[in-house]
């Protein structure tokens, strides 16, 4: 296994009570998997909605490599200050044409490997953006730097598991694992489909459990009963981290391995900065 390429990928991460689970153990997590690179969706760790520069500092100094997000990536204004400036921190691909940032890039492992990172966001039932199975056709026929890399992974960042299944089919054998987020419920069809290519539908919430999808569930049952706005805010109770890892044979970019990851994590104060 020692030419293996080991991808951890971490799901939605929410809020402090996420951050603090990071903080936390995350150093030993990588210590006992040995991962070649880190990846985390990070676009609700701002309150539950967007990311800012500290953030994301704090994220990497824990050791998460790239960033990647989602459909709220522009709910914390603040991320304009690095958007564009920061490589590790990546948007969807498939916004329109000079929206900033980026959305994939080219991480070099200790090995020397190059991964491509492909951040990708579905359509139904979110934003009315670019088509992402004809983007990533066209990105993966014509951009030179993903042609010439054979490892990348795409997290697509989607409501539906139609939507998600339906890209992991479209890609099968084109990337190296297709990891769905958005939804923060990990699901159990994490699967290598036929052509090599590691599936899963949504990699879950590092975040509190104890919720409805990280949210204080009283807040949510309100809402719902009397469809009246409310005020959310983070559930603080049964903290869980979410995650997987994918194994990858480097020459070829096939998937050989992809295993789910629930780990719970004690110990969370809200009163502190953690």
């Amino acid at each position: 296994m020692n030419n293996t390429l080991r991808i951890l990928f971490i799901g939605d991460v929410v809020g402090q009570p996420g951050k603090f689970i990071l903080s936390q153990v995350l150093k030993e997590l990588k210590n006992n998997l040995k991962p070649d690179l880190t990846i985390a969706n990070g676009e609700n760790l701002a309150g539950g909605k967007g990311i800012t520069p500290n953030l994301a500092s704090k994220c990497f100094s824990f050791g998460v490599d790239v960033l990647t997000s989602g459909n709220h990536i522009w709910k914390n204004k603040e991320v304009f200050k690095i958007i564009s400036s920061e490589p590790r921190l990546l948007r969807p691909a498939n916004f329109p044409p000079d929206v900033p940032g980026n959305g994939f890039g080219l991480y070099k492992t200790e090995k020397n490997i190059p991964v491509a990172v492909i951040n990708l966001m579905g359509r139904l039932n979110l934003l009315n953006i670019d088509c992402p199975f004809r983007y990533m056709d066209s990105i993966l026929n014509t951009e030179e730097s993903l042609i010439n890399t054979p490892v990348k992974i795409v997290d697509f960042h989607a409501e539906t598991s139609s939507e998600k299944i339906a890209m992991g089919w479209h890609l099968d054998g084109r990337v190296s694992a297709v990891l769905g987020t958005h939804t923060h419920i990990q699901t159990a069809d994490e699967k290598i489909l036929p052509k090599g290519t590691a599936y899963i539908s949504d990699v879950g919430m590092t975040g509190p459990h104890d919720s409805v999808l990280g949210i204080e569930k009283q807040k949510i049952l309100e809402h719902f009963i009397s469809q009246m706005p409310v005020t959310f805010s983070i559930a603080e109770k049964d903290l869980m981290l979410n995650a997987v890892i994918v194994d990858i044979e480097p020459s070829t970019g096939k998937a050989l391995f992809i295993k789910r990851i629930s780990q719970k994590v004690e110990g969370y104060d809200s009163s502190k900065d953690n």
